[in-house]
This record gives structure tokens, sequence and C-alpha cells, in this order.
């Protein structure tokens, strides 16, 4: 059979303990657990006599809580598989204790506390949440001891049985594993037999000991050497072991069992070191197999890493041809259509994929990258309505507060400033960094349109809840230079410099602000220095570093300097500082040339407009 699509699990259960030695384990679980613990040992049927019995305060403390615990949760029948436990007032405490201290940080007597607890009462679940405690604590040999206990107690369990295996594996006991895969395949149904090899072959290769865990699958496969999914595990086994010709050969054999199978080709491919002969596999494949779906997909996603853009674009719409709604595929044509600088296509596509999540109300895709990417789209072409409506239908998220950010830019971008500004003031966000960020772009908003006071006194007003933050403080900088304040300027520079020693930014604005006011150029220089020994290679520092080398009179080393930063950047600014240099050097016409270039790059620079009247030059 062809496996390349099958998603069943080893025995049923699609992930256990090992599965999370590489997760943090979540508060959520220990509740639940606990919670079920208590409600299926509270509801024991108590004797009646334990019934009528006075209680002293602690007695009537513990029960308080437990039923506090189980008032909401019925409970029809005890489970026979667990063991009739009476939630004594000493079991009670060792469980809780055991959370308690879990939750405080101290696994270990937690585990400890749960194992003596899980012997006792020969309960496995209390030897289930043992193990939790250890790989929350990336301990698996603790966990597999843990485990070990939770199967002696529930021998029927697969959910034990799963867990098992996965520790067995991770910490390296091949052979303990080995007789139960063994007797899985053997007791499997054949038709899902094979499906079997292949998950206990992803299993085993957990195994640090890749030889080991090769010959392993070598000898758990071999009587079933007939099959494609033998030779696809021992594929796989042989690359995961570093021997390719072994999986080139395992992979050739399986494909010569199936010639058609997607995961064959595919595994083939894989195992293959020379790419253009292994892409070479695939397009021969695809020639005898044009429906192989699976196929063409890894194929077009092979293309995009090779950045050959136009051929994935093609694979992709063969295969949007072939399911119109298929939501991966839109997603990806709209995407590999943005990235070639085709928007209109882009645009189809990414609008097919927001109407088709829509209408299938897919709970699970995201809309919101297609949802960003057609906003700038629509801004690109000056469609500020649109790029609005785009972002309207962001929902909370990760991405809602850069989207409400946006809204308000564009907003004001068409003019209406108070209406940006409400945008900003009615979004909610937690914390000190999206707080800070809303009070940046509500600055940065009025700077944008010339409202220097508004902006500063926005950034007051968020120092004033914030004072530390450098993002702010850095702001507020800017926005006082631009009053001319440039005591507060200074001093906010100051204050980042100390709160942030390595904040380059910070040593480049005041050394560039002192040495463009042409004063204090010795102390500039020292902290343009400093900030391009932060940022080696920084366009900006390098330009305030020739700027100040121009200041203090050092015109050849400024000439270097800002033709290296313009290398490095052709930006406006950049160029219009070695223009003057050039044009102070005497070099008239290449001064006149890198003027003229920076203006065409950016016609509206008030920064070069001033440059060139003062200097009385006509372009």
């Amino acid at each position: 059979m062809d496996a390349s699509r099958t998603t069943l699990s080893l025995f049923g259960v699609k992930s256990g303990i090992a599965d999370f030695l590489d997760l943090p384990l979540k508060k959520l679980l220990a509740i639940v657990t606990l919670i079920s613990l208590l409600s299926a040992c509270a509801a024991q049927k108590q004797p009646a006599d334990a019934q009528s019995t006075a209680k002293t305060d602690t007695e009537a403390t513990t029960d308080s809580t437990a039923s506090d615990l189980t008032d909401d949760l019925t409970v029809d029948k005890p489970d026979p598989t667990l063991p009739q436990v009476k939630l004594s007032r000493e079991l009670m405490y060792e469980i809780l204790s055991a959370e308690i201290a879990f939750q405080r940080g101290q696994w270990e007597s937690a585990y400890v506390t749960l194992i003596a607890a899980a012997q006792q009462s020969r309960d496995p679940r209390l030897a289930k949440r043992a193990a939790e405690f250890a790989v929350s604590a990336r301990s698996p040999v603790d966990a597999l001891n843990a485990v070990r206990l939770w199967m002696q107690f529930a021998p029927q369990s697969d959910e034990a049985l799963q867990n098992y295996l996965g520790l067995v594996i991770v910490t390296n006991n091949l052979a303990e594993a080995e007789p139960i895969l063994v007797q899985r395949l053997q007791t499997a149904p054949p038709k899902i037999r094979g499906t079997l090899m292949l998950q206990m072959q992803r299993l085993v290769s957990r195994a640090k000991d890749k030889a080991a865990a090769f010959a392993m699958v070598e000898r758990i496969t071999a009587p079933y050497s007939d099959t494609l999914e033998a030779h696809l595990a021992l594929a796989q086994a042989a690359a995961s072991n570093s021997d390719l010709p072994r999986a080139r050969q395992e992979a050739d054999t399986a494909l010569k069992i199936k010639p058609d199978s997607s995961l064959a080709i595919l595994t083939q491919a894989q195992v293959t070191e020379d790419q253009t002969q292994a892409m070479a596999l695939i397009e021969e494949f695809l020639r005898k197999y044009p429906k192989a779906r699976d196929v063409r997909i890894a194929y077009a996603r092979s293309l995009v890493e090779k950045q050959q853009y136009d051929d994935a674009r093609k694979q992709f719409e063969l295969l949007l041809k072939e399911q119109p709604d298929n939501l991966s595929t839109q997603l990806a044509l709209g995407l590999l259509n943005a990235q070639t600088n085709h928007p209109k296509e882009a645009e189809k596509y990414l609008s097919a994929y927001v109407a088709t999540l829509s209408a299938q109300e897919n709970q699970i895709l995201d809309p919101t990258q297609a949802l960003l990417i057609l906003s700038q789209l629509a801004e690109e072409r000056n469609d500020i309505p649109a790029a609005l409506k785009w972002l309207d239908q962001i929902e909370p998220g990760d991405a809602y507060l850069s989207a409400q950010i946006r809204r308000a830019e564009l907003t004001a971008k068409g003019g209406d400033i108070n209406a940006a500004r409400a945008i900003l003031t009615q979004t909610e966000a937690s914390g000190e960094s999206d707080q800070s960020r809303l009070i940046l772009a509500e600055a940065q908003i009025l700077r944008d349109a010339n409202q220097f006071q508004p902006s500063l006194n926005v950034l007051d007003a968020g120092l004033k809840r914030f004072p530390n933050n450098v993002d702010l403080l850095y702001d507020y900088a800017m926005a006082a230079d631009k009053l001319n304040d440039w005591a507060s300027m200074e001093s906010s520079l100051r204050k980042i410099m100390h709160l942030a020693p390595s904040n380059q930014q910070a040593y480049n604005a005041l050394g560039y602000s002192l040495a463009d006011r042409n004063i204090r150029l010795p102390e500039a220089y020292e902290l343009i220095t400093k900030a391009l020994q932060l940022a080696p290679e920084d366009p900006f520092i390098t330009d305030s570093l020739g700027w100040v080398q121009f200041r203090m009179g050092n015109l050849a080393d400024a000439e270097t300097t800002l033709a290296h930063a313009y290398a490095l950047r052709a930006d406006a600014e950049i160029g219009m500082h070695l223009g003057e240099v050039l044009w102070t050097e005497g070099k008239r016409d290449a001064a006149l040339a890198v003027w003229r270039t920076a203006r065409k790059q950016d016609p509206g620079n008030e920064a070069l407009k001033s440059t060139l009247t003062r200097l009385k030059i006509k372009l």
C-alpha cells in the first residue's frame, strides 16, 4: 500500500509523554489530572460507620476541598480498570503537596511524593502524573521509571505503552522496545501493518545510536521484505544512519514494488545527494504520473526553495486547476505572485483564499497573512479605502496590534489625523511593550503631519507612565530636536546611554546632532566612533562619521567615509552629505551628479532642498 497520506498513530493515540520532551508542560494538564484523580477517588462509596464518624476541623476542611472540586462532576460508575482507592486525608495531602511543590519549581520532591503514593495505592494515574513531572524537568530516565510503574498498574493501557516505547527509545534502551514492536507487527491486520512499520521507524529514529536503530529496523521488518513499507522504513533508517547508498538501494526496491508510489519517489529524491538529479527524478515521475498531487506539491515547494519562482508558479497553477478551492494552493500562488511583483495576480489569488476560507468557515487556517499583504497591495496602488477594508477584517491575535497601528497610519495618510489617533486610543493593549508601541505610533503620525509639539506632548505623557522606556526616550529626543529643544534631546539620549549602554542609536543621534550644529566636534567624533564600534558598517552611522569629519575639516577622509556609506545604502540624505563634501572640494560635476541622483530617489526630501537652497544651487 502507498502510505504517503496515512495519519494513523502507532497505537491509536496520536501523542504521548515522549512527544512532550521538547515542550513546556502546561498548567492546565496539571489541573485536569488533579481534578480527575480527586473526583474518581472521592466517588468511591464510603462505609456507613465512616460516614457517621465525627470529623476533626482538618478532616472537615479536606472533605470540603474535595467537595468543591467535584461538585460539578458526575461519576456514574467507578472505572473497573482502576483500583478502588479511598481518598484518605493522607493521600489527599500527598497529592496536593506534590502539586504545590511542582508549581513552585520543586519537581524532584513532587516526583518522589507521587511515586511513593502510586506504589502505595497502585493507582496508575499517580504514576502517570509523576512521569509528567519528570518530563517537564527534562529527565527522561526518571520519566521512564514512572512509566514502567504506570504500565505495571495499567497493563492494558495503550497510552502507557506508547509512552513507555517512546522513553525507552529516547533513553537508548532499544532492546526493551524490540520484542514489543515485533509482537505488534505480528498481530496487526495486514492492511495496517505497512503503516505501523513506517511509524515504528519514526519512533526508533529518536534513538541516539543510529547504527543500532537501523539494525533494529532491519530485524523487525525482515519478515515483510516483500512490502513497499518495509523498504521505505529501511531507506529512512539508513538515511538517519548516514548510509545514503543503502538508503537509495532500499528506495529503488520500494519503487520497483510499486512504481506509482508517491512516498517511494519522494524518499528516493530525499536520499539522492545530487539535488539536480533528485529534481530530475521527480520531473520524470510527474511525466509518468501527472495526477500525483503530493509529489507535485513537494516539487513546487522545492522550486520555491531554489527561488525558481516562475516554474513554481506554473506547478501551483496546475494544482489549482485540479482543485480550484484548495486553500493551500490559493495562498501559495498569492504569496508567489506578491514575491515576484505580480500585484494583480497576487490580489486575485489572495482574495480567493480569504473568500474560500470565509465560505468554508475554516477554524484552523488564519487569513491574517493574506489580509496584510492585500492591504499592502492596495496601498501600493494608492487605494487607501481598500487597504483599510482588508485591515478591518483582521481579528484579535498576534498581528492585531500591528494591524491597528497600520490602520491608523493609513487613516492619517488619507488626511484624517484625529480619526487616526482615535483608532490608536481605542485599541486595547496590555503590558508596557504593546502600550508603548501605540504611543510611538501616535507620536509618529503627528510628527509626519508636522505637528511637532503635539507629538512631543504624547511622548512626554508616555514617559510619565514608562519613564525608563528606551524607545519612548529616543523618539522624545528626536521630537525635542525638531523643536530646537537641544537640552531635552541631549538629556533623553544620555539617559538611554545609561539605561542601555549598547544602544548605538543614542550615541549616533547625539554625535550627529552636535556635528550638524558644528559644536563640540571632538565629543561628537567620539560618540559616533563609539556607535560605529557597536554597529560596524551601519550606513547611517558611517554617514554621521563622514559628516563630523567634514565639519572638522578632514575633507579627504570625509569623502572616503561618505562614499562608503553611500555604497552601503544609496539614501538621499547620505547623498546630500556626499554632494556637499564634493562641492566643497571643488568637484562640482561629481557633486551635481550625486545630488541629482539623490533628488530622483526622494524628490520631496526637505533636508536636500534646504542644502541646495543654502548653497544656492539649481539642479
